[in-house]
């Protein structure tokens, strides 16, 4: 067999970048434009207050929160006709008093728009969720993974949905004497707090089913992992596990809008589909409507971990320090007494990007780095109104910044 020449090589390797750089994106005019379909979100909670989000489906590319629906008239239905209405308080979102419904009974939400359309979702049966056994965390490598456990002993339950809420303390590194208003450096008027708390919830679908074991038994599924050098373990982290018991319908429902927005990027994964859930239009039965409205309890349980507790605290510590470490701007020596020349500090401290902490001075000859650090990070200086002041030996001002993340 003869190999191929040089010049087919040549040929060939051009053939491949002619067809790569003849490729072009391609954005169906649906996607540019989708049409305004409602969006149902939330469930009937059978043992406590049910909270149902109303929107407005929007272009992916579009800035801002989706469209909401407002002034809407919402109830909770039993096939017997009996009534539980829902009040909106923030725009587009309706709460229902807390409710105790019996778990012999089928539930449904119906809806009317301020249009005068009408939507109900179908008739689904209350389920009863197990409680969480436990809520533990285990680092593997350099990992923290929050795991939970459950189980109900009647075998009914199955399907199983969770959604968590992240609490994390943090303490300031810095505590900022000055501050840059209108273009003036000046004394603090209102502190900085030294302890405030950072909070986040989940933003994935979380679900499991146990219909291929003999128990219905959740063991050790992970909720939530993190880095175990990360920030928010810098002090005291905290996690609150909630639990749905969903039905059959209502897991598959789940399981589909996963696969449409988080499987998705490769050639492998499986092709987007249309959602549609069990919530219905009355007024053009033609109507889509996205949304799937089940009935079910919740249980919760929520943890605490303290930087402490961790194997090994210190890459934690080691993490912090380089998103905390103060830059110094200094004023040249020739013609700074009695303050920073204005482009100094415009140029340190004119965009949001970074904060001044403190001010301090140092002898005409200089100080060494040690004692730069030194009085950058722990002696706060001299106060800034003391810089307009006279003085017999000329100084140094340098202003300390902080990177804001």
């Amino acid at each position: 067999m003869r190999r191929p020449t040089l010049f087919a090589r040549l040929v060939g390797l051009w053939c491949l970048g002619a067809l790569a750089s003849c490729t072009d994106p391609y954005l169906p005019d649906a996607i540019k434009s989708p049409p305004s379909y409602l969006v149902v979100d939330g469930f009937i909670n059978t043992q406590g207050v049910s909270t149902i989000n109303l929107t407005r489906a929007y272009a992916i590319a579009s800035a801002g929160a989706p469209p909401v629906e407002t002034q809407a008239t919402l109830y909770i239905e039993d096939e017997a006709g009996g009534r539980n209405v829902l009040q909106e308080g923030v725009k587009g979102t309706y709460t229902s008093a807390a409710l105790v419904l019996s778990p012999a009974k089928k539930y449904r939400l119906r809806l009317r728009t301020q249009a005068g359309k009408e939507f109900a979702s179908d008739f689904v049966a209350a389920k009863t969720t197990p409680p969480i056994d436990n809520v533990r965390w285990r680092v593997e490598k350099s990992e923290l993974n929050i795991l939970v456990n459950a189980h109900d002993d009647t075998n009914t339950t199955k399907y199983y949905r969770w959604e968590t809420a992240e609490t994390w303390e943090i303490h300031s590194p810095y505590q900022p004497n000055v501050e840059y208003v209108n273009r003036v450096m000046r004394s603090i008027r209102v502190p900085y707090p030294t302890v405030c708390w950072g909070n986040a919830a989940s933003s994935t679908i979380l679900i499991n089913k146990t219909t291929a074991l003999s128990q219905d038994v959740v063991a050790d599924f992970r909720v939530k992992v993190l880095a175990a050098s990360s920030e928010r373990f810098s002090t005291r982290y905290s996690i609150l596990v909630r639990q749905h018991a969903l039905g059959k319908e209502e897991y598959e429902y789940w399981e589909l809008q996963r696969k449409n927005t988080e499987s998705i990027g490769t050639l492998f994964d499986p092709q987007p589909v249309q959602l549609s859930g069990n919530v219905h239009a009355l007024s053009n039965t033609g109507e889509v409507v996205l949304g799937y409205v089940g009935a079910h309890s919740v249980t919760e349980k929520r943890i605490f971990i303290a930087h402490t507790e961790l194997p090994d605290p210190a890459p934690c510590a080691r993490a912090m320090r380089p998103a905390f470490r103060p830059t110094a701007y200094s004023c040249p020596p020739a013609g700074c007494f009695p303050a920073p020349p204005q482009e100094v500090l415009d140029a340190a401290f004119g965009q949001p990007q970074y904060l001044p902490i403190s001010d301090f001075r140092t002898s005409k000859g200089g100080a060494s780095s040690a004692s730069r650090a030194t009085a950058s990070t722990a002696a706060p200086g001299v106060p800034p109104s003391s810089l307009a002041s006279g003085n017999e030996r000329p100084w140094l001002v340098s202003l300390s910044a902080q990177f804001l993340a």
